[in-house]
Parts: C-alpha cells; sequence; structure tokens
C-alpha cells in the first residue's frame, strides 16, 4: 500500500486496510481505492461534529476515535454523497464506489471490529449506476491490429496482443506469466486472476503458434536464463505493465486504430465480445474464461449482441412480406 500514509490514520482505518488486504485478500489497487473513499468521508465527518472549516482534504482525522464513529448516521452519509456530487462533481460510478466502500467499512466496523453499536449503512438505499457497455475492437479491427503487429513489431509484443486477443487475459495475468506455467500438450496456461486466485486459461493454435515463435528468441537469450517470467523487458527482467501498455498504444498507432479510447482491458473486453459473438460461448462459459466472481459482471457482454439479434430478425422467413396497401 504505497499510497498510503498509515500515520494520518486513525488506528481503526489502518486495521480495516490490513484485514481487506490479507484477511478478503482485495487487490492493491481496490485497497487503495477504499482508502480514498473512507478517508474523505471520514475528513467530511470529523469536520462536520467539530466545526471545522478547513479544506475537507486537509482535515486531520489521526486523533479520531470509535466514539466519533458512534455518531455517525445514515443522514450523514447521504450528506456526504450529496456534497461529492455538487462539489467535487463526482460521477454516478463514483459516488456508487464511495457507498460501496463505505458499506464494507461499516460492515467491519460493527461485525468483525465491534468498534460501532450500530451500523448507519444497513438501510442504505444505494442506486445502481447506469450501465455503460465496454469499448471494444470489431472484428476487422483487431484482426488490423494482429496484422500490424505481425508486421512491425518484435515476436515478443506479437505474442502479447495475440494473447490479449484470443484469451481475454487482465495485464496482470499476463505480466506475471512464468515460463513454467506453459503446458503445451494440454494447450494452457496458469495465471494468477484477482484476489490471488489461479485458474487455467486455454490457448488456441494462434497463441500457442506465437509463443512458441517468440520462446525460440527467449530461450536463446543466456542472459536471462535465470528469469522464471515469460515476457522479459530490455533488461532481461519480468516487463512491467507500463511497458505491456506503451507497446500495445504504439501498435494501436500504427494500426490506425489510436483516438477509439482502447487500452489493454479494453483488448480483454475485445476478446470477450468475440467469443461471444462469434465462438457461440454462453455466458457461464464467459465467465470462467474471464476469471469473473460473479456472473453479473459477465452479463455486460449479452448486451453488446445487437448484430446478430438484428440478422436474427431479418432472416425472419416473414419478413419479406409486406401489405399490398402500401404499394396503393
Amino acid at each position: 500500500m504505497k499510497k498510503i500514509n498509515s500515520s494520518d490514520n486513525p488506528e481503526f482505518l489502518n486495521n480495516y486496510l490490513v484485514h481487506i488486504k490479507v484477511v478478503q485478500m482485495l487487490s492493491e489497487r481496490t485497497v487503495e481505492e477504499y482508502y480514498f473513499d473512507i478517508r474523505l468521508f471520514l475528513k467530511y465527518v470529523y469536520a462536520f461534529y467539530n466545526h471545522i472549516d478547513d479544506e475537507i482534504t486537509d482535515v486531520d482525522i489521526s486523533d479520531m476515535t470509535s466514539a466519533d464513529l458512534n455518531k455517525i448516521t445514515i443522514t450523514d452519509i447521504y450528506n456526504f454523497i450529496f456534497y461529492t456530487s455538487d462539489e467535487r462533481q463526482n460521477s454516478d460510478r463514483a459516488r456508487y464506489r464511495k457507498l460501496s466502500s463505505l458499506r464494507s467499512f461499516f460492515r467491519y466496523a460493527s461485525r468483525i471490529a465491534h468498534i460501532i453499536d450500530n451500523d448507519p449503512t444497513k438501510e442504505l438505499d444505494v442506486p445502481t449506476p447506469k450501465k455503460t457497455l465496454p469499448k471494444f475492437l470489431s472484428l476487422n479491427d483487431s484482426i488490423k491490429l494482429l496484422k500490424t503487429s505481425d508486421d512491425s513489431s518484435s515476436k515478443r509484443d506479437y505474442c502479447i496482443i495475440t494473447i490479449f486477443l484470443n484469451c481475454g487475459i487482465r495485464l496482470s495475468e499476463l505480466v506475471g506469466m512464468n515460463i513454467k506455467d506453459i503446458d503445451f500438450t494440454e494447450k494452457r496456461v496458469k495465471v494468477l486472476g484477482k484476489g490471488r486466485k489461479e485458474r487455467m486459461v486455454y490457448l488456441n493454435d494462434a497463441c500457442i503458434d506465437a509463443l512458441k515463435e517468440y520462446l525460440r528468441i527467449r530461450t536463446d537469450n543466456k542472459k536471462a536464463e535465470k528469469e522464471p517470467a515469460l515476457f522479459i523487458s530490455n533488461q532481461n527482467k519480468r516487463i512491467s505493465k507500463r511497458r505491456v501498455q506503451q507497446i500495445v498504444e504504439n501498435t494501436l498507432i500504427a494500426a490506425g486504430l489510436d483516438g477509439k479510447g482502447i487500452t489493454t482491458h479494453k483488448l480483454r473486453h475485445t476478446a470477450a465480445t468475440l467469443m461471444y459473438q462469434y465462438g457461440n460461448a454462453d455466458v457461464l462459459t464467459l465467465k470462467e474464461l474471464l476469471g469473473h466472481s460473479s456472473v453479473a459482471t459477465t452479463e455486460v457482454y449479452t448486451h453488446l449482441n445487437n448484430e446478430i439479434v438484428r440478422d436474427a430478425v431479418d432472416s425472419n422467413p416473414l419478413s419479406e412480406i409486406k401489405s399490398k396497401k402500401n404499394n396503393d
């Protein structure tokens, strides 16, 4: 938790952060997001109850106690959400995340740490944010990206693009892959997903071919013999997430596909969308492929199939029968 300064926090907040990181095994990024949300809320209510006129972000909460927590009501939470909307211009999704963070924190404070008598979020009405469809590349654009990478990139970079577009793995999963994790006989690779959950990702022929071509060069590199990572940098160490992002960004530019808001994560969406649209993969299958903990996360891909649905309607044998009166 590099961005978290524990000395600025009340003890109960630091204990909560340890709980969600060690017990719940949330990712470092998620822990940081929860921390920033909860810290801002605590500063807001502490300033309110103590009549502090400082800028909210400057309020010192290091001396805050469980007695202060016990004062907090559901009205305070609603007022805080209004503050984030009115003064901080938070989006619907950002406000929804803050509510989720607060529910997690107060559930911990009441049920696990037992430092408050009542959970003020128990009766909290949390609206579901509007779902936005994920951005993704079309089939033609995906082919164009692969061809561009094949023509202008190294074997390593082409292999990276190929795996993203065919397997739908996360950036962290790709960077964390080790050579020993690949099973060419079973055509699969073991990856470490969110919450440090292991899962097997199956590799199609395009991935197998790209991996073998890259590994011919990788294994010839005697300077990287002891490095377990599959993908390595020019310094013969595990490639960084930022370097992979740069590879994707540069390839998109070379293919004339920049400016579409496509990132490494959007390539994951692309793979999932193509599998759903063209591979006859149902939602439950996609859930396993993508390593989602809930099928609700995967269901967004069912909304991306409008073209297939439209074609199905157009192919109805009755679609050509029109009223004769329309020709009068």
